[in-house]
């Protein structure tokens, strides 16, 4: 694919001349010749352009468990990618180089939608992800790969944080199948001074995926030692979600590491990890988890009505599996929210790098 700039969509020319992007909360205005501070969308001539459609870093197959999804299709691979950019400056970024990056050389890998699900249904990928960095941000190619996907029956999931505005937000989210949402803490504090986003325009996300689409969702949060692990924001935090969202929507708790902006701040013991965890199943939270740590226990999945074992997890391997074929728990019949279809994948912890270029005289 040659073209890299296309039309983009959400904007509208301010009084003074310059032209507002209306796609997320940050409503960056620019004169000709600026980019967002996402980077990747720029003004050109009187209008805005995504700069980076059909350009990826890489795609690579992985355990859908990475996302992290656990109650999407468990077991099975998942074909991943990002472009570069983001729309918010987390100072803990632990994909920096892609989010951050300013060089077109981390975009080497070019494909078109339709390449990507063919390479995905060849592959013997169920869905493709849209991770790495914030699908928001290139919500016109995002969009255009999810359509293709549907076409070939591979399911589409993003792995966004959720800073999106109301009108792009029901057009994103029209075309996916799965989300994880990051709710990187919960306090507007924490959002402005240390993400640069915005706690409410998150929540505003969340509360539309749960209750206005048939999107199945998930939630992570990366939990920093000092900034956002109290036991009291933890609490408000995962009451909330059961009032909001509904005790159903599975919680990750995972660890930071430093890293970026953050290297002066230790690593997230797992102990706060399970401290979390426990929390969120005392606020009512059927599905709590810890991840980026070695703790089966944390990363099963339990009967919400008996407390048998569901799905056992070691990393991302697949030990145990009692759930019927329609996802009830064997031992009671209690259902266990989420997407499963029949007995579970078998791809494991596997990471598989690809050239989906290599997909391009294939027939849908």
């Amino acid at each position: 694919m040659d073209t890299e700039s296309v039309p983009g969509r959400y904007w509208h020319l301010l009084d003074d001349g310059r032209i507002q992007c209306d796609l997320c909360p940050r409503f960056c205005r620019l004169r000709e010749g600026q980019r967002g501070l996402c980077f990747v969308r720029a003004r050109e001539s009187d209008s805005i352009v995504l700069t980076t459609y059909g350009r990826s870093s890489g795609f690579c197959v992985d355990p859908v468990e990475k996302k992290p999804l656990n109650h999407f299709l468990p077991g099975s691979p998942i074909l991943s990618f990002g472009t570069a950019g983001c729309n918010l400056t987390c100072r803990f970024c632990q994909n920096w180089d892609i989010s951050k990056s300013r060089d077109t050389d981390t975009l080497a890998d070019r494909a078109s939608p339709e390449q990507i699900a063919r390479a995905a249904r060849d592959l013997g990928c169920r869905s493709v992800a849209f991770t790495y960095n914030d699908p928001v941000i290139f919500l016109e190619y995002a969009v255009d790969v999810a359509n293709a996907c549907r076409q070939l029956g591979v399911k589409s999931v993003a792995v966004t944080a959720g800073e999106i505005c109301a009108g792009p937000r029901r057009e994103f989210y029209r075309y996916v199948d799965a989300a994880n949402i990051d709710l990187k803490g919960f306090t507007e504090h924490f959002y402005r001074q240390v993400c640069g986003g915005s706690l409410t325009a998150v929540l505003g996300t969340l509360e539309y995926v749960a209750r206005e689409t048939d999107v199945w969702l998930e939630i992570t949060t990366l939990l920093i030692p000092g900034q956002n692990d109290s036991d009291e924001e933890l609490r408000r935090m995962t009451r909330w979600v059961v009032e909001h969202l509904g005790p159903h929507v599975p919680m990750h708790f995972t660890a930071f590491h430093p890293d970026w902006k953050m290297l002066d701040t230790p690593p997230t013991p797992p102990a706060t990890l399970t401290r979390a965890r426990r929390i969120a199943l005392d606020a009512g939270v059927h599905y709590p988890y810890t991840g980026n740590v070695h703790d089966e226990g944390g990363g099963s999945t339990y009967c919400s009505n008996c407390g048998e074992r569901l799905i056992g997890r070691d990393w991302y391997v697949l030990t145990e599996w009692n759930l019927t074929e329609d996802g009830r728990c064997r031992h009671c019949g209690s259902a266990c929210h989420g997407h499963f279809d029949g007995p579970p994948g078998t791809w494991g912890a596997r990471r598989q790098p690809v050239r989906v270029a290599d997909y391009a005289a294939e027939s849908p």
